[in-house]
């Protein structure tokens, strides 16, 4: 049985204003996604200036974009979690700890990523 629901035009416009919705609300309540948007905003210039290739400004780029997509997962689980209830559970506190580890892991991954195209650039 399929969902019934606006179609069309009229879906992509109500995603739109869901997604716009989202993003306003991530900047207004979520310090550390302000933070890893201005990350994003301050490696984009160095980005294009450490890239040899459009494919290492891909990859910085890409790596960048990745931090702010998990944390905008993980703050989204937050807020279910705190919404379901605010008494300490261990399940609870697993579930926001993952969302923090997966915050981790990208920005482990895009300093990576960062080290291996400065190295790149460093020997070449």
């Amino acid at each position: 049985m399929g969902k019934t629901g606006a179609t069309g035009l009229t879906r992509l416009s109500n995603a739109t204003w869901y997604t716009l919705k989202g993003l306003r609300a991530a900047w207004l309540n979520e310090e550390a996604f302000r933070q890893e948007v201005l990350l994003v905003a301050v490696s984009l210039p160095l980005a294009l200036w450490l890239a040899q290739t459009w494919v290492q400004f891909a990859l910085l780029f890409a790596t960048g974009l990745l931090v702010v997509i998990v944390e905008l997962i993980n703050s989204a689980l937050e807020a279910v979690v705190d919404r379901i209830s605010d008494e300490r559970h261990e399940l609870s506190g697993r579930a926001k700890d993952m969302g923090s580890a997966a915050v981790f892991v990208s920005l482990a991954l895009m300093a990576v990523v960062w080290l291996a195209v400065l190295a790149e650039r460093l020997t070449s």
